[in-house]
């Protein structure tokens, strides 16, 4: 086999200026434009894993935030639950008081009723005693109780205190004063000596008093002596009835 080094030189040129015109138009082009898409991929690779990176730290401060959030809220939570049961537990307290306090004033208007109540049964009962007693003693009024009631006052009389005669005899030095003695029925002469004496001796001097007739004391005596009143009489037994539904009242 005969080889043409000529043509095999040929070939050769004309593969080296294949290879320099690829190299030169095409492989370099080519190989710039892939190194630009690679470092524009490269970019974006890194643009999309800075990307990824802050997503990461977003998300990563997210998730803080989230839970610092539930944190908050599980305390805040916590912190009302505690408030509502202070709160809930202040109001009980007070409604309770309160409670103990209308219970307080409903037993105290129920006591004021109450003794209201007795106080008007307790007067309508002297009431009815007065009226019972007075239409007694209306009855019993006689001129012989009369008599019997004159010895009594007249036994009352010699027991009187010193300082009770003591005002007495003050009395009687007063010029104006003067002595009454009031019965409810006309007493005879003889009775009205022994009041006369009684009195004269008692206070240690004579006395002439004024003798009176008051039907309304219904039985009974009344010596006035100025500012002073000595009495045994139906009328003021019955009026005791009286100054005792006064005092109910």
């Amino acid at each position: 086999m005969n080889i043409d080094w000529t043509t095999f030189a040929l070939e050769i040129v004309n593969f080296l200026a294949l290879v320099w015109i690829l190299q030169r138009f095409l492989y370099r082009p080519v190989m710039d434009t892939l190194r630009a898409r690679r470092e524009g991929v490269e970019r974006t690779l890194a643009d999309a894993r800075a990307s990824e990176e802050n997503a990461r730290a977003l998300q990563a401060q997210f998730e803080d935030r989230l839970a610092e959030w539930n944190r908050e809220k599980t305390a805040a939570r916590v912190a009302l639950e505690a408030e509502f049961g202070r709160e809930r537990t202040r109001r009980l307290e007070e409604i309770e008081q309160e409670c103990h306090e209308e219970k307080a004033r409903h037993a105290a208007v129920e006591a004021h009723h109450a003794r209201e109540l007795q106080r008007e049964l307790e007067v309508r009962a002297l009431a009815q005693a007065r009226r019972f007693t007075a239409a007694l003693l209306a009855r019993l009024a006689t001129p012989a109780l009369e008599e019997h009631l004159v010895e009594l006052l007249l036994e009352d009389l010699g027991s009187l205190g010193e300082q009770q005669v003591r005002g007495l005899r003050d009395a009687l030095a007063d010029p104006a004063a003067s002595v009454r003695v009031t019965s409810a029925f006309a007493l005879d002469e003889a009775l009205r000596a022994r009041i006369t004496d009684a009195l004269s001796e008692r206070l240690g001097t004579r006395l002439s008093p004024l003798f009176e007739q008051d039907p309304a004391l219904l039985a009974g005596l009344r010596v006035s002596l100025g500012p002073w009143h000595l009495q045994l009489d139906l009328a003021d037994e019955a009026s005791a009835f009286d100054g005792a539904a006064r005092h109910g009242d």
